[in-house]
């Protein structure tokens, strides 16, 4: 009972990665962030990343690989995580409700051409939303992760990657996957070196 149950977890994983395989537009959308961001990075702008929950340690991760190493020694990226820094998160969510923890930050640290990935499985997180507001304001260029529904970050993202499941667990492992391809395919780009 067990062993089937971790063969259909492995396998509906498995289901949702090829349908990503197997969708042009999907893959094309990956290429065209990716594009953006190499630009970005390339005219001294930085990526801001943001999620709530699983979708944090992703923000996190990412900012991670971009700041210190993906495949191989390079120099740097700039990026941010806005989910890190707990006195800015308690005092922000204190003074101004946990709706704006990612929106004041985007003031204060956001520019124009900055990149600013915004990770949501379900696409209507009201933190990420009201930063999504602030991207419009600064023209800070937003991309959106989220799953399969029709949710308010449609309206808001000027770029979005959207998940074929409406399962959270295979929303998030898909999201690593696809921001792992854009750290690789921007370090690549950046430094002209390839890996895997």
């Amino acid at each position: 009972m067990m062993y089937n149950y971790i063969e259909k977890q492995i396998y509906n994983s498995i289901e949702v990665k090829k349908y990503i395989l197997e969708n042009k537009e999907i893959l094309n959308k990956i290429i065209e962030v990716s594009n953006l961001t190499v630009e970005a990075y390339r005219k001294g702008k930085k990526t801001i990343i943001a999620g709530n929950g699983g979708s944090a340690a992703d923000a996190q991760h990412m900012a991670g690989e971009f700041v210190s190493r993906f495949y191989f020694d390079r120099p740097g990226l700039a990026s941010l995580a806005l989910t890190t820094d707990t006195s800015i998160l308690t005092a922000i969510g204190n003074d101004y409700g946990y709706e704006r923890v990612f929106a004041r930050q985007l003031e204060a640290n956001g520019n124009k051409g900055d990149i600013f990935f915004a990770i949501s499985t379900s696409g209507n997180s009201k933190n990420i939303i009201e930063a999504l507001k602030v991207c419009k304001e600064k023209g800070i260029i937003s991309i959106g992760l989220t799953g399969s529904k029709e949710c308010k970050m449609d309206d808001l993202c000027e770029y979005m990657i959207k998940i074929p499941s409406i399962e959270t667990p295979r929303i998030q492992e898909s999201h690593l996957m696809i921001e792992h391809i854009i750290c690789a395919i921007v370090e690549k780009e950046i430094f002209k070196k390839e890996k895997g």
